[in-house]
């Protein structure tokens, strides 16, 4: 497994967690990252991916929101919604990844922790998103 799948893989539980326990983000950092023990390199990706996720949290609910048309952001399942948060925020705040490849690795973690059709779901609202957001 790539080093920035094992970071998206903590930015989901990282952001499940906050979303349970209503914690502060560097209290669940900290503990997931104690819990893991992953590389440095990881634990550097998936601490800006996470915290950056959150410093910009309004602003990507409000893109999914509208993107997911009669349906609420607390009706879609906790951990698609937070796939679509991290991997919206790779889209807008992080120049440097290919939407591709933020797409691809939403769908792919959708796959392994989801249901079946959730890689479909997060592929459309994520495709729908890049075209807002043409890199």
């Amino acid at each position: 497994m790539g080093k920035r799948r094992k970071a998206r893989e903590l930015v989901l539980q990282i952001l499940y967690a906050l979303e349970i326990s209503g914690e502060e983000i560097e209290v669940v950092l900290a503990d997931v990252l104690d819990r893991q023990k992953p590389p440095p390199d990881v634990a550097e990706f998936a601490s800006l991916l996470a915290t950056r996720t959150v410093e910009h949290l309004r602003e990507i609910d409000e893109i999914i929101s509208q993107k997911v048309k009669r349906w609420e952001l607390s009706r879609i399942a906790v951990v698609d919604r937070n796939l679509l948060r991290l991997a919206i925020c790779e889209l807008f705040h992080f120049p440097d990844i290919p939407q591709k490849v933020s797409i691809n690795e939403a769908i792919e973690l959708a796959k392994t922790y989801s249901t079946k059709e959730s890689g479909r779901f997060i592929n459309g609202i994520l495709d729908s998103v890049a075209g807002l957001h043409g890199k």
